[in-house]
């Protein structure tokens, strides 16, 4: 979709609380509206990037969802990540100049594209932006650990309720509701990114609909009692 890129104003944008940092002055912005220069449309479906692309850039989420993963040795994709509005894709790419992952739309999507040489060269022009781009790194790694909590000692609840809780969070971040959410990804794809199988996922939400903590109506959940949901995580860290 690159022949269909679009010029964009960081400046005017009503996100960029989201992905830019706070405080930045005239100056600062007009020269970033000189670096983020560009959007790219992403079809449902159809990859951002894959492994083993060139890595170039970042991209800011301006619309949409994605999806990261890898694939195993035996042909299987290991969903890695979900990655929505405001956040950034593309920093498995820094470390070897490659990617180290695909990235998928989840659905239509649009992102902006940040040219990292020129992100880099502006980031020692002014601190706020050096520091920024360092607190987003921080952050993935922060969520790498989260990950690796679920995958290594929570049980199958406790994983789905974290899920749950920390989409949700992200979403109302972005000004949507604190109890309802779309979900953009399978049930398949839940599994895959914590660690259940199929049949697992669909139980464990069949059984927070018994206990009524939340209620499904197909990719449509709302999310009844949000404490339930804070006390099966934290269950986890009385055993």
């Amino acid at each position: 979709m690159d022949a269909s890129s679009i010029k964009v104003a960081c400046s005017s944008c009503n996100l960029r609380e989201l992905c830019l940092p706070m405080g930045l002055n005239t100056e600062e912005m007009d020269k970033l509206d000189q670096v983020i220069s560009s959007r790219r449309r992403i079809k449902r479906g159809t990859p951002l990037f894959r492994h083993g692309d060139r890595f170039t850039s970042l991209y800011a989420v301006r619309s949409g969802f994605f999806k990261t993963c890898v694939t195993t040795a035996d042909g299987r994709d290991q969903v890695t990540g979900f990655q929505m509005t405001g956040e950034i894709i593309g920093l498995d790419g820094i470390v070897s100049d490659h990617h180290a992952c695909d990235a998928i739309a989840l659905e239509d999507a649009e992102v902006c594209v940040m040219p990292f040489d020129q992100v880099e060269q502006l980031s020692r022009e002014f601190t706020t932006l050096q520091h920024h781009v360092h607190k987003i790194m921080s952050r993935e790694i922060v969520r790498d650990h989260s990950v690796m909590l679920l995958l290594g000692s929570m049980r199958a609840e406790e994983r789905l309720a974290a899920f749950l809780l920390n989409l949700v969070q992200r979403l109302h971040a972005r000004g949507f509701s604190q109890s309802e959410l779309i979900l953009r990804m399978t049930r398949e794809e839940i599994g895959s990114y914590l660690g259940m199988k199929l049949e697992t996922v669909s139980r464990t939400f069949s059984k927070f609909v018994d206990d009524g903590v939340i209620d499904v109506k197909q990719r449509y959940v709302h999310i009844k009692d949000t404490e339930a949901l804070k006390r099966i995580v934290n269950s986890q860290s009385c055993r």
